[in-house]
């Protein structure tokens, strides 16, 4: 055989060799195109049936109206270098909370010997909102609860109140807000009208659908009472029931909690100045179907001093004004 023939042999081979290596290169090209897009495939659904419940997600539209949702947690997160048409990120819905949340504990040893101070209070409850506001993060709370307090000289008692009340409304699953209703000045401190005051002045701060009023020196033994609204009006001291009537005048009924879990202890203390009893006071309570009518929110004359939100509490200080002299006994 010649050189020439020989040479023109040789390239016919090489040739060969080159169109069947590129043949072989596409088709492994094509092979793992299609692995890969399936693997993607099974990668999502999996993902979607097994952590569905423990991530968000992103939904992506498509021009051709189909979509396509890629989950995203902590140590996981998807990435593209184009992200046309739309993009929207959806967080799973929180279901509602339970009227009755489990992690309550029951009773509880109420103590008022060792040290409270208010830094202590707020190293304790991380996660109250400034104003002392508070929601739950695993659910949806049913109602908004406002909780007033009437208030005067009683630093020392909030210390402990804040201290034991925050725990127990945080375990309980309310959506909450605390208002210390402060009464301004040294006159006879009124407590109803207070109460009048709070109702009004909390509502100009957020929407509430519930409203409870405590007193700063009550703690309650039993997180198993519940912190919100029933039904009808609920009394949940059962041991201090002395305002019943102005309720059932109105056709309403009291509602109670248990006698194991509607117990409360107080902080002791000495009455304070200008807080004597009124000795007016059973009188105005026979009379008390005639005036409720006329005396209360359409007839509150208040002024606003000042409104101060805490990292614990919303403190409202306010001018109830100087009340009638009181008639002299004789």
């Amino acid at each position: 055989m010649s050189r020439l023939m020989l040479g023109k042999t040789l390239e016919r081979i090489c040739k060969a060799v080159l169109l069947l290596c590129l043949v072989h290169f596409l088709i492994m090209m094509i092979f793992y195109l299609d692995v890969y897009t399936q693997r993607f495939d099974i990668f999502s659904r999996f993902n979607t049936r097994n952590y569905s419940k423990m991530h968000q997600y992103f939904n992506i539209s498509k021009p051709n109206g189909t979509s396509l949702t890629f989950l995203v947690g902590e140590d996981h997160f998807v990435s593209s270098r184009k992200l046309e048409n739309n993009l929207t990120v959806t967080k799973k819905p929180l279901p509602m909370c339970p009227d009755v949340p489990q992690g309550l504990v029951g009773r509880l040893l109420i103590e008022f010997n060792s040290l409270m101070t208010m830094e202590k209070v707020q190293r304790e409850n991380p996660d109250v909102r400034e104003g002392g506001k508070y929601k739950p993060s695993d659910c949806i709370a049913k109602q908004r609860v406002a909780i007033i307090i009437p208030f005067r000289h009683r630093e020392h008692h909030l210390k402990f109140w804040l201290h034991y009340l925050h725990p127990i409304l945080r375990r309980q699953k309310i959506n909450y807000g605390i208002y210390i209703i402060n009464q301004h000045g040294e006159g006879m401190f009124n407590r109803a009208k207070l109460l009048n005051i709070g109702y009004m002045e909390v509502l100009k701060d957020a929407e509430y659908d519930c409203f409870v009023f405590s007193d700063v020196d009550l703690i309650p033994m039993d997180d198993r009472n519940l912190y919100h609204c029933y039904d009808q009006p609920r009394h949940f001291a059962i041991a201090m029931d002395k305002f019943g009537f102005r309720i059932t005048l109105k056709g309403m009924k009291v509602s109670r909690p248990d006698s194991k879990i509607g117990k409360y202890r107080m902080i002791k203390h000495e009455r304070d100045k200008h807080n004597e009893p009124n000795p007016q006071r059973f009188t105005k309570i026979q009379n008390t179907k005639v005036t409720m009518k006329q005396d209360g929110i359409n007839s509150l004359k208040y002024k606003l001093v000042n409104v101060a939100k805490y990292p614990m509490y919303t403190n409202i200080t306010v001018d109830i004004g100087t009340p009638p002299p009181r008639p002299s006994r004789g």
